[in-house]
């Protein structure tokens, strides 16, 4: 369990003020001077101590991903992009930074830029956080009129400027490239990869696209040790976490914790257990949509982590965790985010483009039971020509929670198609 000290949202519920006042109260823009002065080096090489891995999902080294920027800056300016898009269904754990902790994110935004080059920050927002961007952008306003940033930000010689950007509410402008075209105006498709973004990125310029909790994040690293950060959690799984709970609990609520506590432990301690007791349980979506369920006898002792979560077939995703009881009809709400997908597919590849559509008819037929058995076969087959195939991650995200369903829900599937026969077989007599 994350002790209070180790805590680094402590206005994650908006409690106290989000203002600047209020977080420099609780140590935001405090010796961030003297954290520039150590050096883009020294700052990426802290950042790397650390074992950060990304809170937006993939879960990839955050210094290592600054790293890749070109040490030089040459003709072509480099920049920062951090992803506020947040469209994963379940997941709402950056909106609560944008809306209570904004300060973080903007001096990590400065701290990151510098660490990258990069005189220039933009914050794409998901466009129905209006409420969010616009907390965000007065606490911008308000760390540019105490000279935190803009020219010679923080007195410390480095010229920064934060712009915030409102999407127009596509899902697909998640995905770090399609993102990129949004920021220029485009359509929100992703690019092919390579040249990845740090190399060809932002306005065809070196460019990192973070996550919010990711940046956010940092300036704490910093000021407190990479030591500090790796000491929490387990191996190759450290630091705290953002998690958010939703659906058959009774406290939803999102809330940090330590990396590697038990599925169980969290529900139990911070979302006041599953409503009609822990037996009631169904199953778990424990990282967003796009990751598979897993059912009651995983969560009895599965870690929240990247590894643990893996390793049961599952993944950790957002952290976004969907609990879902024994009242659940889990085959229709499978279904429901089948067609989520469908509808937020690019349509540029067309594995996902023509198998999102399928998986989403299939499912829908299934959850009315109007399916032969044989087709449980041919499900899981478009699930595996779905996956893998397509220039970015839509098309797993689609296929994996249908996969979930399958591996541990199949006799479910089966007992639903078998008594809608039998409903059918009935009126016929």
């Amino acid at each position: 369990m994350l002790q209070d000290k180790d805590r680094i949202f402590t206005n994650i519920y908006g409690f106290g003020d989000a203002g600047l006042a209020g977080a420099r109260a609780r140590g935001d823009w405090s010796g961030t001077r003297e954290i520039l002065a150590k050096g883009r080096a020294e700052i990426v090489e802290v950042m790397k101590k650390s074992g950060l891995r990304g809170r937006g999902g993939a879960g990839f080294s955050t210094g290592m991903k600054w790293s890749f920027m070109p040490k030089e800056i040459g003709a072509r300016p480099h920049f920062l992009v951090i992803n506020a898009d947040e469209g994963e269904p379940g997941t709402c754990k950056d909106r609560e930074i944008l809306r209570h902790d904004p300060h973080k994110l903007i001096e990590g935004a400065l701290i990151a830029s510098f660490a990258m080059g990069a005189h220039v920050c933009y914050c794409y927002v998901r466009g129905e956080f209006l409420r969010e961007a616009e907390a965000l952008q007065r606490a911008t306003d308000e760390a540019r009129a105490a000279g935190l940033i803009g020219p010679n930000a923080c007195g410390s010689g480095w010229d920064f400027e934060f712009h915030v950007h409102l999407g127009a509410g596509a899902y697909i402008c998640g995905e770090e490239t399609a993102l990129i075209e949004s920021l220029e105006g485009k359509k929100g498709q992703p690019r092919l990869k390579p040249p990845f973004p740090a190399n060809v990125g932002l306005y065809g310029c070196p460019t990192t696209v973070n996550n919010v909790e990711s940046i956010a994040v940092a300036p704490a690293i910093l000021r407190r040790g990479p030591e500090w950060f790796a000491a929490l959690g387990r191996p190759n799984n450290v630091g705290t976490k953002l998690f958010n709970i939703s659906g058959h609990v009774n406290n939803p609520c999102t809330v940090e914790e330590e990396m590697g506590i038990t599925l169980k432990d969290l529900i139990e301690t911070h979302a006041g257990g599953v409503r009609g007791g822990w037996d009631n349980l169904l199953a778990v979506i424990p990282g967003g949509a796009s990751v598979p369920l897993i059912p009651k006898s995983i969560c009895d002792t599965v870690r929240m982590d990247f590894d643990s979560l893996r390793e049961v077939k599952s993944g950790l995703g957002t952290a976004a965790v969907m609990v879902m009881d024994k009242s659940t009809d889990v085959i229709r709400a499978i279904s429901r985010l089948s067609r989520f997908y469908k509808h937020e597919s690019c349509g540029q590849c067309t594995p996902c483009r023509e198998g999102t559509g399928w998986l989403s008819r299939m499912m829908e037929r299934m959850a009315r039971g109007d399916a032969a058995p044989d087709e449980i076969n041919v499900l899981e087959q478009v699930t595996r020509q779905v996956e893998g195939t397509t220039i970015c991650a839509l098309a797993d995200a689609a296929a994996w929670p249908v996969q979930g369903l399958l591996r541990h829900f199949r006799p479910e599937l089966e007992r639903r198609i078998a008594e809608a026969r039998a409903r059918k077989s009935g009126r016929a007599a």
